[in-house]
Formats: structure tokens, C-alpha cells, sequence
């Protein structure tokens, strides 16, 4: 990076005088030392035992550098619902600070910032630079840290989030004798946001074209230093006025804050307490990481299920966003590797919600109300919502799993409040779809869309393209509420589980007469799936046209849904269990594909929802052996989706699905849902999964 400073005037303004020394804030002990020694590929950190953040380290590759402000190709490192993100410098790069900030809130995205908080040191005493070489680099779950080692000194930058606004650069000086040092910090902005940055006092201020948006940096130090601030191009410096003094063995500590403001009209974020935040910040991650310990796949090595629970929950807090514009609660966005994911989606946020209870319950009710925020009056919930309300889809919403979600909350929190909260909502919700997408009105709902479109129909469904939907016909049901010609056996699936979940949830609640009108309800509907859906000539759960009651005889993931609600028969479920096990169609090198491998539309690799893998699908498969007592073929199965999926096991994301036949990742990387799945594939078992 161009130094902002290396013009001759500059270097003539900023020649050091003899100037008392700043004292800054002095700490006996850090959190990680890291050993310089050891000869290895890869110097380990030494430890604080209580940091169990370092027992994860560099589960996902978070290094790279954008080379465009588009540039996607790499991951970053987001957290606390923050919508700036920053990665670590590729490997090789020797100049300290980090990557970044990515900017999730603008447009669709976008790098407004190449590098931030790039340290340079100066010896005072004799006016000459001091050069700093790289020791180490790590991402560990909640911060990014780089050592470097200069002459009788080490310096270590450690990023993380104090909250969503603030991310803050703890740079921790160590010196082996007294020094006295000249610090600055410099950064670059992305040359297409140059116009944009302006100096603000000692504050460097960034805003953008178009945007209400402002970001800004600036230092934080003990006592009452003063800063200069300087601008050259696209860079930018901050400048302490006095130099730092170091004690032997002693370590001085900065922090440098770059703050994202969405709307400076309508957004004011309580300043942070830097003092403090570094403590919150390792109370929250130890607390989510606890929850990892209990992770557990039989024929894996715990060490390894671990892992894989870590990456995904650093997935799904790497797309944790918090409230801003038209936003009103935190969620989870489906991926920031995506730029069409820039906002909340129905039916991702069950899924996540479900994970979420283990680790972060408090997000995980957020993520249920983000959506509800947005109930229509007559019980409707959208497909998807974003910053602008403008953008959010009505022309349909998404399978109905929200039920079952809550319940995953209540069974990790006991959190009999929040279910009171939503039931009323829940409720409405479920008999919006019986209002609005039942046709013929004999008990089976139908997938359909508000402006009776064929393509939100099938969006509707979750699986965009399925080949079931091939021929559909739309039906009008009335106004603004269409149906397609035919009814899913995954939907009627799932609506049959949400009777049977409001029933528990209005036990719980002591709702003594709605628990026994779902429960009547469900039986009634049990026995029309069971009887109408279930192809006995074929074994499996197809979905059926109206009228004639044929069925759609098309082998794909929704016809194992029927067992993971539990209205199969024992005789219906042994029968679909064969063709899920059959490795012909379903029990593939990584199992359970959407359609069978001996379809002729089978399309692995850009079937999308025409053969590839996707986890939830998956993870309710393996769920459905369990229910129905084949816990032997689920492990089997369980064990492939880990060790067979590319990359897992290692450094790659998370993708969004899956080629069975090779385990190749594919479409979005650090993908939720698919992260969600794992983390409930990874949970540790009970005797509840089992049918009754």
C-alpha cells in the first residue's frame, strides 16, 4: 500500500521532536501468546486455557484480498450481526492490518475498503522506521489474529466485533527493553470510493454515492492523546501526536474502530466501550461454543464432528445480520457469498432458527420473529424480506416448518414466553394455508402463489424446478390466491407435523381444547395422507393431481417427508426406506439426492433441484430412518453426508448443495441452511425421534 506519508513535505512536517511520551493502556498478560520458536511449518499459539476459541483455529480459510469491489471469491469474516465484513491478507502478504471492510448493506454488496488498520512504527529516538516481519496468521471462532516481530519487540493485531457496529483492531506492542515509538495506522479504501473519504478531525469518514451510509476510524488510546490525520489518494493515515513509550515485558495496547452507520438520519449507536469489549466478545463465543462439545456422529471421532458443528456455526454468524432499515429483528441471511441473498428468506429461517436454539437461542427467536414482523392480516407470512420493503416477495411464501421450529426453541430455552408470543401467529399461519391453498377443499393443501404464476408456485415449494412441477396448471381459489393442480405429499407432510406440534404447543401453554382439536385434526389428516398419497403399486409418496387422485410418479426427496413427520405407516415407511436405501436412487456416494440417480433428468452438478444434494433434504432422510428404528442405515447415511461431502472435513465452506455422486460442493458457498443441517445432524441424540 502507498504510504500516505512518503512525500518529502510530509516527511518534513512529521519529523520527530523531542516530545514527553504517551502512556497508554498497560496490561500485565494478553489472552494469546504466540510461540516463536519450535522450527514447525506453523507456529502454534500459546494459550490462555480459558480461551477455548483456540481449540478451533483456521476451520475456515479466511484469507484474500478483493480485486474488484464485487470480488466474492473468497470468504470473510462477519460477526454479531455486523454488516461489514474483513478477511485476512492472502498468504504471503507482509505488510500488517487486514482486508477490508466488505459492505453487505450496500446496493448488494460491495468492498469499499482494501486494507484497514495497517500499523507502522518509528523508532523516535532516531527518527528511522522499524520494520515489522509476519509471524503468524489464524481465524479462530469470533476474531482474526497476526503476529509480527520487529527489533526487540512483537506486535500482535487482533479484528473482532464489539457489537454489530464496531469493529475493533486490538494492537498489542511487546517490547523486551524501553522504547519510545511513533504509531500510525493507515488504511485503503477501494479506489472507486476515493471521492467519498474525507478527514473528519482526528476521524477518517467514508460515505458513498447514493447511500445514507457513513463509516468511519478512528484510534482509541489511554489518557487524552491527540491525532493528525492525513489523506493522500485513496489512502489514508492516523497519526498519534506523542510517541508511545514500552515498557520492558510490559504490553501497550490501541484499539482502532471502524463503525458502519446504515442511515446517519435515523441510526445512532451507543458508542463502544473498548475497554470492555474484547472480555464480552470471548464470553459470547465461549458461551456458543459449549453447545459444540455434545456433537457426536457414532463411527466419527468426536474431535472431527466437533469441528464440523464449529464451522457450521461459524457459517451461520458469519450471515448473522442484525436490525437496520426495514429490517426489525436480527436473522440470518442464506449466504454473503451470494449477491442475490441480501435479506431474510421464510423458509431458511425456520432452518436456521432450528440450529440456532442449540447455541444462540436469543438469535434464533429473533430470526423467528424477523419474519413474523411481516404476517399478513389474513395469516400469510413472504417468501422473502429485505432492507428496502420495497423489494420483499408476496407472491408467495415457503413450506411450513415454523411450528417445528418454535418447538426446537422451546425444547433448547424452556422458554414457555416465547411460545405464548407466537402461537396466535402460528396459528394463523397454519390455517392460511388450508384458506388459500386448498382448491377443492377435501383437506390437502396445494403449493400456488398470490398472482398465479406458475414459477412463485413452484418457488413456493422450496424446490424451484423440481421435475414434478413439470406440468402443473394453475387453479384460482380466489383473490389473490392460487393453487397448482396438484397437491405435495412433502407439504401435506409437513402441515400434518404442524397440527401435531400446535397440539404440544397448546399443552404446553394449557390450551386444553385447542390440544384436542389439533390432535383430532391430525389424526383426520393422517389418514388421508396415508390413504391418497402412498403409491402402494410403487412404495413410495408422490404427490397427486386434483380430481383424478393420480399420482405424480417422480422419485424425489419429498416422498421420505411422510416419515420424518411420522404419518407413514410402519408397513408405508419400510417400503420407502428400500428405495431410499436403494443406491440406484437414493443411497449414492453422498445420499439422498432431491431426485433419483435412474431418473432421466437426473442433473448432479446444475440439476439444482433435479439431483443435487441439499442438506436439509438430506438431514430429514436421515431422520426419517431414525424415526421409523433404522438407526444403524441413519448413521451409515450420516456418516457419508460428512466425510463424503468435499472439503468439510477440512478448509472449504459450506456449500448450498451437493453432487452426489462426487461429494463436489456446489452453487453458494457458506450457505445456512446447509450449515443448520449439519449442526442438527451433529446434535446429540434422544429417544424422542423414535415414532409412537
Amino acid at each position: 500500500m502507498a504510504d500516505a506519508a512518503s512525500s518529502p513535505a510530509v516527511r518534513a512536517k512529521e519529523r520527530y521532536v523531542m516530545r514527553p511520551p504517551i502512556k497508554l493502556l498497560i496490561v500485565a498478560a494478553t489472552i494469546a501468546v504466540f510461540n516463536l520458536g519450535g522450527g514447525g511449518a506453523r507456529a502454534e499459539p500459546v494459550v490462555n486455557q480459558a480461551d477455548a476459541a483456540t481449540s478451533y483455529l483456521d476451520v475456515l480459510d479466511l484469507h484474500g484480498a478483493p480485486q474488484t469491489p464485487t470480488d466474492r471469491s473468497f470468504n470473510i469474516f462477519f460477526d454479531a450481526g455486523s454488516w461489514h465484513g474483513y478477511s485476512l491478507p492472502v498468504a504471503g502478504d507482509l505488510a500488517t492490518g487486514f482486508s477490508g471492510p466488505f459492505v453487505h448493506s450496500l446496493g448488494n454488496g460491495q468492498w469499499i475498503g482494501a486494507r484497514f488498520a495497517q500499523v507502522a512504527l518509528r523508532d523516535a529516538t532516531n527518527n528511522q522506521n522499524i520494520a515489522l516481519n509476519p509471524v503468524d496468521s489464524h481465524a479462530a471462532p469470533g476474531y482474526l489474529v497476526r503476529q509480527f516481530s520487529g527489533p526487540d519487540l512483537t506486535v500482535r493485531e487482533t479484528f473482532f466485533f464489539a457489537d454489530s457496529w464496531h469493529a475493533l483492531v486490538r494492537i498489542e506492542l511487546t517490547a523486551t527493553t524501553a522504547q519510545d515509538v511513533d504509531l500510525s495506522v493507515a488504511g485503503r479504501v477501494m479506489p472507486q470510493q476515493q471521492a467519498g473519504l474525507v478527514k473528519d478531525g482526528d476521524t477518517v469518514a467514508q460515505t458513498f454515492a447514493n447511500s445514507n451510509s457513513k463509516l468511519t476510524t478512528r484510534l482509541h488510546a489511554d489518557g487524552t492523546p491527540t491525532y493528525r490525520v492525513t489523506l493522500s489518494g485513496a489512502d489514508y493515515r492516523i497519526a498519534l501526536d506523542q510517541p508511545l513509550h514500552l515498557k520492558p515485558n510490559q504490553t501497550a495496547t490501541v484499539f482502532v474502530e471502524q463503525t458502519l452507520v446504515y442511515d446517519v438520519h435515523a441510526d445512532q449507536p451507543t458508542p463502544v466501550d473498548v475497554a470492555s469489549a474484547w472480555t464480552q466478545n470471548r464470553a459470547r463465543w465461549d458461551n456458543y461454543l459449549k453447545s459444540v462439545t455434545s456433537s457426536h456422529l457414532a463411527g466419527i471421532p468426536d474431535e472431527v464432528a466437533r469441528r464440523v458443528s464449529v464451522k457450521a456455526m461459524l457459517t451461520l454468524l458469519g450471515n448473522w445480520r442484525a436490525p437496520r432499515g426495514d429490517l426489525h429483528h436480527d436473522g440470518v441471511v442464506p449466504s454473503y457469498s451470494n449477491p442475490d441473498f441480501n435479506g431474510f428468506w421464510s423458509w431458511d429461517s425456520w432452518k436456521h432458527a432450528a440450529a440456532l436454539a442449540q447455541f444462540a437461542p436469543q438469535l434464533a427467536r429473533d430470526q423467528m420473529r424477523a419474519m413474523f414482523d411481516y404476517q399478513a392480516a389474513d395469516g400469510m407470512v413472504p417468501d422473502c424480506i429485505y432492507l428496502d420493503r420495497a423489494g420483499n416477495n408476496w407472491r408467495d411464501t415457503k413450506p411450513p416448518l415454523a411450528v417445528w421450529a418454535t418447538l426446537e426453541i422451546y425444547r433448547a430455552t424452556g422458554d414457555k414466553a416465547f411460545l405464548a408470543e407466537m402461537y396466535d401467529k402460528l396459528v394463523r399461519y397454519h390455517r392460511w394455508w388450508f384458506t388459500a391453498r386448498d382448491h377443492d377443499h377435501d383437506g390437502l393443501a396445494e403449493y400456488g402463489s398470490t398472482d398465479g404464476s406458475k414459477v412463485a408456485a413452484k418457488w413456493e415449494s422450496g424446490m424451484d424446478n423440481g421435475v414434478r412441477f413439470d406440468a402443473i396448471s394453475m387453479l384460482k381459489n380466489g383473490e389473490g390466491a392460487w393453487s397448482m393442480d396438484q397437491a405435495s405429499a412433502d407439504l401435506n407432510a409437513y402441515l400434518y407435523k404442524e397440527k401435531l406440534d400446535l397440539a404440544q404447543v397448546a399443552a404446553i401453554l394449557g390450551k386444553t381444547q385447542d390440544h384436542a382439536q389439533w390432535l383430532k385434526e391430525a389424526a383426520t389428516m393422517k389418514t388421508v395422507v396415508q390413504t391418497r398419497m402412498f403409491d402402494k403399486t410403487r412404495g413410495y409418496f408422490f404427490d397427486i393431481k386434483l380430481g383424478s387422485g393420480d399420482p405424480v410418479r417422480v422419485y424425489g426427496s419429498e416422498g421420505w417427508t411422510a416419515l420424518w413427520a411420522g404419518v407413514a405407516t410402519p408397513d408405508q415407511a419400510k417400503s420407502v426406506i428400500r428405495i431410499m436405501l436403494d443406491p440406484n436412487k437414493f443411497a449414492t456416494f453422498m445420499p439422498f439426492p432431491t431426485l433419483a440417480a435412474d431418473d432421466p433428468h437426473f442433473s448432479p452438478i446444475k440439476g439444482y433441484w433435479r439431483g443435487p444434494v441439499w442438506l436439509d433434504q438430506a438431514y430429514f432422510g436421515v431422520e426419517a430412518l431414525r424415526r421409523y428404528g433404522y438407526d444403524r442405515q441413519a448413521d451409515a447415511m450420516a456418516r457419508r453426508l460428512v466425510l463424503n461431502a468435499k472439503g468439510l472435513t477440512q478448509q472449504a465452506p459450506v456449500y448450498e448443495n451437493y453432487d452426489p455422486l462426487t461429494g463436489q460442493g456446489y452453487q453458494s458457498a457458506n450457505f445456512s441452511w446447509s450449515a443448520a443441517s449439519y449442526l442438527l445432524l451433529l446434535q446429540k441424540r434422544t429417544d424422542d425421534h423414535h415414532a409412537r
